[in-house]
């Protein structure tokens, strides 16, 4: 499987999962997830993909700074409906890197290791998410402005080219390494951007359990 070659030099993330260790699957429950994750799991590599891989990987580690993350430690709930634009699809990444799961989640062995129904959307919260640890309750809440990366010139209207077929073989291939080169350039030059990645600590935190 050949992925382009930034991929590589995205962040990665190492989080421990409770499961994966009780089941033997990893051991001391340690596990690492890049971006090619996202992208296998996704089935694209895409804005949408890359910015939800930054929120989850930075969210979860603001949580757990100086800590190995928990994955299936944290509640994750969404401003807008399920359905609603991409919401979707950054819940699955989300959902990847932090263990939290709709109602079709993993019901849990013995009342332990319960990822149903840590997913919630509709919520009403003011920014895209919040991610919120389970133990303590604390929480951040999170959101993308990729208006601050915006595509090339001429990638909007070679992307209708393509989309009618009217593309020939140079230019779907152009269209491809452009559309990639945004997502490079999510990844790699704002990763750490403020700008683009907000992230805000909400007035008032809540214990989940």
């Amino acid at each position: 499987m050949q992925f382009p070659d930034f991929f590589r030099l995205v962040p990665r993330i190492r989080v421990r999962d409770r499961l994966a260790e009780f089941l033997g699957a990893a051991e001391g429950g340690v596990l690492e997830y890049g971006y090619e994750d996202a992208v296998r799991l996704a089935g694209h590599s895409c804005p949408t993909v890359a910015s939800a891989y930054v929120m989850a990987c930075r969210a979860m580690a603001l949580l757990y700074a100086g800590e190995l993350p928990e994955r299936g430690g944290v509640r994750v709930d969404f401003a807008e409906p399920h359905e609603h634009g991409v919401t979707g699809v950054i819940a699955s990444v989300l959902s990847l890197v932090t263990g939290a799961a709709q109602q079709g989640g993993f019901k849990g062995i013995g009342g332990h290791f319960v990822r149903r129904g840590l997913q919630q959307f509709d919520t009403g919260i003011p920014l895209t998410l919040r991610v919120a640890r389970l133990d303590t309750g604390a929480a951040i809440d999170v959101a993308a402005d990729l208006s601050h990366v915006p595509p090339a010139a001429g990638m909007p209207a070679l992307m209708q080219r393509c989309i009618r077929n009217e593309a020939d073989a140079d230019e779907r291939r152009q269209f491809a390494q452009m559309w990639q080169q945004r997502v490079q350039r999510i990844l790699l030059e704002h990763w750490d951007d403020d700008a683009v990645f907000h992230f805000h600590a909400p007035a008032t935190r809540t214990m989940h359990t």
